[in-house]
């Protein structure tokens, strides 16, 4: 009974990969090139438990055969984690619209050609990037829930990186509930969507602070690093999940069959810079005076008058409380100055 993870050797992947292996599945990863499947391997401790397997483009149709070709029937989950993060580019449609849909639709496909019968679940990480208008972001009367589209078209993708992420996320999961819907008679597997918004917490491992952080973790290590007179920039605003629970959400997924068919809208609280300040002042006696303190207590977490998100079916449906923000702040800070000792 073997689970494919694609991407991983991301952020959310590792967790997932760290989460599942605990629970004796056997693992079968992806990785761009040889020397990042071994380094990833070592990290575990190369358990028997684990391969990773070399995919060094997920934008060829044919990138995922290989994989099915050697390993069969003996995988029986799948979850497509890979998919670019990142808002820098000069070429959107190339670096971000192309790899998020072309991805999602290879994944698929091979899934179709190779495990119809044998794939019993798939689950993709996709994004509140896929549900959320952003132009309405400060309305208070605007509530989005598991059922929102984010209603960019490829006209405002192209805008800027902002929007090319954005649609890509939507792009991606649009074309896998298609997918779904043009293959029901033909395959057997279900599909959940994990749709997490900025996701926050710890590496997997220390030694992954020696090499370029993901986005969302190199906003928090920025943070760390601010000077204590600086002004607090409360324009990095937003909502936050714990990656410790967007892996649990993962592997709820693929063990709980009422799961099938839904989008998980994975948020645990609205937050911006001046509630990440107060935890690392309040928390972390070594930071005192080193980072700024701002406005103690004005923050978004109790003071957010706009769009609501409203994932109480997803929370319901998960059944396990989301991390607050002062845990994953004070676990990832402590990371933090932990590994730059």
């Amino acid at each position: 009974m073997s689970v494919l993870v694609t991407g991983s050797t991301g952020f959310i992947a590792q967790h997932i990969i760290s989460h599942l292996l605990e629970q004796n599945y056997s693992v079968i990863g992806t990785a761009r090139s040889q020397t990042k499947a071994a380094t990833l391997q070592k990290k575990f401790g190369n358990p028997s438990n684990l391969s990773i397997d070399v995919v060094p483009d997920m934008v060829k149709p044919d990138a995922f055969y290989e994989v099915f070709e050697e390993h069969g029937p003996s995988i029986m989950y799948v979850m497509h984690v890979a998919s670019p993060f990142f808002t820098e580019s000069d070429n959107y449609k190339r670096d971000l619209l192309i790899p998020a849909v072309e991805g999602t639709k290879n994944i698929l496909e091979a899934i179709k050609k190779f495990g119809s019968e044998t794939v019993k679940h798939v689950v993709i990480t996709s994004s509140v990037a896929a549900m959320f208008d952003f132009t309405r972001d400060e309305d208070p009367t605007y509530t989005y829930d598991e059922d929102s589209w984010n209603p960019d078209e490829m006209q405002e993708a192209l805008i800027d990186g902002g929007h090319a992420y954005n649609a890509s996320k939507k792009f991606a999961e649009k074309l896998a509930w298609k997918f779904m819907e043009e293959n029901k008679s033909t395959i057997n597997f279900g599909l959940t969507t994990v749709c997490p918004c900025y996701v926050f917490g710890p590496q997997q491992f220390d030694e992954n602070f020696g090499s370029v952080l993901n986005t969302s973790c190199e906003l928090i290590h920025k943070l760390v690093h601010t000077s204590a007179g600086a002004a607090v920039d409360n324009s990095f605003v937003g909502n936050f999940i714990d990656v410790r629970d967007v892996a649990k959400a993962h592997i709820a997924a693929i063990q709980r069959p009422e799961l099938s068919g839904k989008r998980l809208l994975m948020i645990s609280s609205r937050f911006n810079a001046q509630d990440i300040y107060d935890v690392m002042n309040e928390d972390f006696p070594e930071l005192q005076g080193n980072v700024p303190k701002g406005n103690p207590g004005t923050g978004a977490l109790h003071h957010w008058a706009g769009a609501v998100a409203d994932n109480s079916r997803t929370k319901e449906l998960l059944g396990f409380p989301f991390n607050p923000l002062r845990k994953t702040i004070d676990d990832t800070v402590a990371q933090v100055l932990r590994c730059e000792k």
